[in-house]
């Protein structure tokens, strides 16, 4: 029987479309740094992927069942985020640094050199 509830679950999961979270993009001479509202995601929720010029982020939040409720109704019993960005040859990928704080997903994606912007000097003759 608990096999036929996780399928079933699993199902309605997939059936829920994810929401999208709000997300503040700010861009500088190294890069840029995304700023995700994924509330309640914990660390083990969250899946941030790179394939090939796409960069995704997933997050679930198992909502689970209020304790000593015994009939309980509910239509979404999991919160699943998901948003993706396509990503320019300017930036490194490799090196993407993230961090999950109070449910604000930080991403650094720091700029190629050969991307970033730099002054050439003038030779006095």
């Amino acid at each position: 029987m608990e096999t036929n509830q996780a399928k079933v679950q699993e199902k309605n999961e997939a059936a829920v479309a994810p929401l999208i979270p709000a997300v503040d993009i700010i861009e500088d001479a190294d890069g840029i740094t995304l700023k995700a509202d994924l509330p309640g995601v914990p660390r083990p929720g969250l899946a941030i992927d790179v394939e090939g010029e796409t960069l995704t982020i997933e997050g679930r939040v198992d909502l689970g069942e209020p304790a000593r409720m015994t009939d309980v109704h509910a239509e979404i019993r999991v919160a699943r985020y998901k948003r993706s960005f396509a990503l320019t040859r300017d930036l490194d990928a490799e090196r993407i640094d993230a961090q999950l704080r109070n449910g604000v997903l930080t991403l650094r994606i720091p700029k190629r050199e050969q991307a970033k912007p730099r002054r050439i000097a003038v030779q006095a003759q």
